[in-house]
C-alpha cells in the first residue's frame, strides 16, 4: 500500500485505489491510499504551524533543501521517468525528459532563494523611510493534472517553497505513482514536518474540501475548464489567492510562404506528441489555401507514420491514452467531427496491439470550419482539425477566434507576418517556426480567456501569486 504524506508521517487512508497501466491494463502498478476528511484537517493544522517555521530558515538552507531535491530528480530521471511512463502512457523517452525538468524547476527556484530583494523609497513626508518586501503568502494548495503529473506540479511546489509557504499537494488520482516517488524526495530533506503534505482522493471530496477551506491562503490548480470555475466559485467564499491554468483550443497558422516539411514536423509533433494530451495541442491548424493540398497530404502520410505503442517500447513515438473513459470520449469527438461535416484523413480508431491498452491512430480532420464543436473544445486527444484560409489576414482571425488563448504559433519566412502576430496574436504565448507545444522554465507561462486566470506561472514572475507585498514606514527620528 503506497500512503498519503502528512504532518511528517506516511499514514494510511480511509480506502485505497489502483493504479493501471494504460499500455497494458493487466499491469497493476499498486495500490494508492485515499485520505479521510480528518487527515486533510490534521495536514492543514501542521502545514500552518510548519509554515511559520519555514519562512524563518536562512536563505541557504532554504537553497540547498531545493537544489537537493532538483539534483536527486536530475540523477534519476531514467528510473522516475519510466515509472512515469508506465502509469500515464506517454513515450519513456518523453517520461526521461519530464522527470529531468523537474529537476530543473527545483534547481532554478533554489537560486530564487537567494534573490529575493525588495525596494526602498523615501515617503513623501521627511524623515520617513518605505520598505518595500514580498513575504510568503502562507498555505499553499497545489492540485495538479494526470498529462504532466510531475513537471506540473513541480513548477508549482517549487516556488512555493522557494517563497517561504506550506503545501497541501492532492495530484490526480490517475497518476499517484509519480506523486508518491516525489513526495518520497522531499520529506527526507531539511524541513519541519507538515511543511509538505501529499494528500491524494477524489477530486469531489477531498479536492472539494480542501478548496474550500479556510486554513488555505491559496490554491494553483490545473485542469479544466469547468472543474477550474467549480473551485474560483467555492474559493471566492473565503477570497482566497487563485491562480488556474485551464486548457487551450491551439493554433499553428501555416502560411503560404512556410517552409512545408517544417511545417508539418511542427503540426504533427504539437498534435499528436503526448497523445495530445497537452493544453498547448496544435488542436487547429490554420493553414493558407496557397499551400493546403501539399500541406495536407505530408500531415497524413506524417500521421499515418506515427508508431503507437507500449510507452515502455523503443521507437516508440505515442503511447496510449490515460484511461478508458478519455479513449471513449476521443472517439466520440470522432464521430461528432464527421457529424459536423469534417472530412476524416486518417486515424481515429481504437487499436489493438500486443497488450491491452487504451490505444488509439492519430487522427486528421479536413474541411472543418472554426464554428465547429471540434474547433471550439478542448478534445485533449490525437486529434487536429485543417482550417483552409486564403490570406494572412483571415488566418490571424481565425487564430484569434476562440474562448481559450494559452498558445498559437505560426511557420512563415517572412518577418512582417512573423512580427505582426507575435503582437497582435491573442495568446498568453506566441510560438514563431517552433510548435505550440514546449516552453521554457525561466520565462512566464499563462494564457487568456477561459485558458487562464491569476497571476502566471513559472520564472520570477511566480513570485506574484506565491508572496504577499508588504509596504513598511519607518520614522528613525534624529541621532543622538
Amino acid at each position: 500500500m503506497n500512503k498519503n504524506y502528512i504532518a511528517g508521517e506516511w499514514v494510511a487512508g480511509e480506502s485505497a485505489i489502483d493504479n493501471i497501466n494504460p499500455s497494458d491494463i493487466s499491469d497493476v502498478i499498486g495500490q494508492y491510499a485515499q485520505a479521510s476528511s480528518a487527515q486533510l484537517d490534521k495536514a492543514l493544522d501542521a502545514a500552518r504551524e510548519a509554515q511559520r517555521v519555514w519562512a524563518g530558515y536562512g536563505l541557504e538552507r532554504r537553497q540547498n533543501v531545493l537544489n537537493a531535491i532538483g539534483n536527486e530528480l536530475m540523477a534519476r530521471a531514467e528510473e522516475l521517468g519510466t515509472l512515469l511512463a508506465r502509469e500515464e502512457g506517454k513515450p519513456i523517452a518523453e517520461g526521461k525528459g519530464e522527470v529531468y525538468r523537474a529537476g530543473q524547476f527545483f534547481t532554478y527556484y533554489a537560486a530564487e532563494c537567494l534573490r529575493q530583494i525588495g525596494d526602498n523609497a523615501d515617503s513623501v513626508r521627511p524623515g520617513v523611510e518605505v520598505d518595500v518586501r514580498r513575504e510568503p503568502v502562507g498555505v499553499v494548495a497545489i492540485i495538479s493534472p494526470w498529462n504532466f503529473p510531475t513537471a506540473t506540479a513541480t513548477w508549482k511546489i517549487a516556488p512555493a517553497l522557494a517563497f517561504g509557504n506550506a503545501v497541501i499537494w492532492k495530484p490526480a488520482n490517475l497518476t499517484p505513482a509519480s506523486a508518491v516517488a516525489l513526495t518520497e524526495i522531499i520529506s527526507r530533506q531539511d524541513i519541519p514536518a507538515g511543511l509538505f503534505n501529499l494528500v491524494m482522493g477524489a477530486g469531489g471530496a477531498i479536492g472539494q474540501k480542501l478548496v474550500e477551506s479556510t486554513g488555505i491562503n491559496a490554491i494553483s490548480f490545473t485542469g479544466s475548464v469547468p472543474v477550474g470555475k467549480q473551485i474560483a466559485a467555492s474559493a471566492i467564499g473565503n477570497l482566497t489567492k487563485l491562480q488556474m491554468e485551464m486548457g487551450s483550443k491551439n493554433a499553428l497558422a501555416v502560411m503560404d510562404d512556410a517552409d512545408i516539411d517544417l511545417a508539418v514536423s511542427l503540426a504533427a509533433g504539437g498534435a499528436f506528441g503526448g497523445s495530445g494530451q497537452k493544453c498547448t495541442a496544435s488542436s487547429r491548424l490554420v493553414v493558407h489555401s496557397a499551400i493546403h493540398d501539399t500541406f495536407v497530404e505530408k500531415l497524413v502520410a506524417a500521421a499515418k507514420a506515427f508508431k503507437v505503442g507500449h510507452a515502455l517500447e523503443a521507437g516508440t513515438q505515442m503511447g496510449p491514452v490515460v484511461s478508458e473513459g478519455q479513449l471513449n470520449g476521443n472517439l466520440g469527438y470522432i464521430d461528432l467531427g464527421r457529424k459536423e461535416g469534417a472530412t476524416l484523413e486518417c486515424g481515429g480508431e481504437r487499436l489493438t496491439m500486443k497488450t491491452e491498452g487504451y490505444y488509439m491512430s492519430p487522427a486528421v480532420f479536413t474541411g472543418t470550419k472554426n464554428d465547429m464543436r471540434v474547433n471550439r473544445e478542448e478534445m485533449f486527444a490525437p486529434i487536429t482539425c485543417v482550417i483552409k484560409v486564403d490570406s494572412y489576414d483571415e488566418a490571424i482571425s481565425v487564430v484569434n477566434d476562440t474562448n481559450f488563448g494559452l498558445t498559437s504559433g505560426i511557420v512563415t519566412k517572412s518577418l512582417a507576418r512573423a512580427g505582426h502576430f507575435r503582437r497582435n496574436a491573442r495568446t498568453g504565448c506566441v510560438m514563431v517556426n517552433l510548435p505550440t507545444a514546449g516552453t521554457d522554465y525561466h520565462v512566464p507561462f499563462g494564457g487568456r480567456g477561459d485558458s487562464s486566470y491569476g497571476p502566471r506561472e513559472q520564472g520570477a514572475y511566480a513570485s506574484e501569486f506565491y508572496t504577499t507585498v508588504k509596504t513598511a514606514y519607518i520614522a528613525a527620528g534624529n541621532p543622538e
